[in-house]
């Protein structure tokens, strides 16, 4: 009267199994052994980084302003902390905000203007860099017309830096601008 459910496990569906079986097996092994890890020091709780500051600082992974306390040693961001009393994230963050130190730490953050020159990037100025924008800008515009660029904003941006990213687009002589939001 009742049929018996036979669960099928196919040979791939076991493998992985197995393995993720023996990799569990294999950092419970590793992670009790007694001399791999270690309880911080009551130094190394008070300060890791000594003579460091805490600064009290805001997350620009969007627009929302998340609190962050992070630790700064010699003018370098060494760690960061979310900020329990901040009136916006009240001591929360997101995925993107916890990891904005790693984004700051990158080896290849940009942090200098380049261009490509014969398939090569060179260092350039400002200066240098904004003058080539403008006048690659004013060119399209009087060569196709203003209404030929389109303005797109950032989540990132604030109130007041959208207002006058709107202004910018106006100014150039278009109102194609939109937003793109993350929500």
């Amino acid at each position: 009267m009742y049929k018996t459910l036979q669960a099928k496990i196919g040979r791939r569906s076991f493998l992985k199994m197995l393995a993720v079986g023996a990799g569990v097996g294999a950092t419970s092994a590793f992670a009790s052994n007694s001399g791999i890890t270690r309880s911080a020091t009551k130094e190394e709780i008070k300060n890791p980084f000594p003579g460091s500051k805490m600064v009290k600082t805001i997350c620009t992974a969007c627009s929302v302003g998340c609190g962050i306390l992070a630790e700064v040693q010699n003018g370098v961001w060494v760690r960061q902390e979310v900020a329990q009393d901040h009136p916006i994230s009240r001591g929360g963050h997101c995925c993107k905000g916890a990891d904005m130190i790693d984004m700051i730490k990158s080896k290849v953050r940009l942090k200098h203007p380049m261009v490509k020159t014969k398939g090569q990037w060179k260092r350039i100025s400002w200066e240098e860099a904004f003058t080539g924008i403008s006048a690659k800008m004013n060119a399209q515009r009087n060569k196709f017309g203003a209404d030929t660029a389109m303005f797109l904003g950032s989540a990132k941006m604030s109130t007041e830096q959208a207002y006058y990213f709107r202004k910018f687009s106006a100014m150039y002589g278009t109102n194609n601008i939109d937003h793109q939001a993350r929500i």
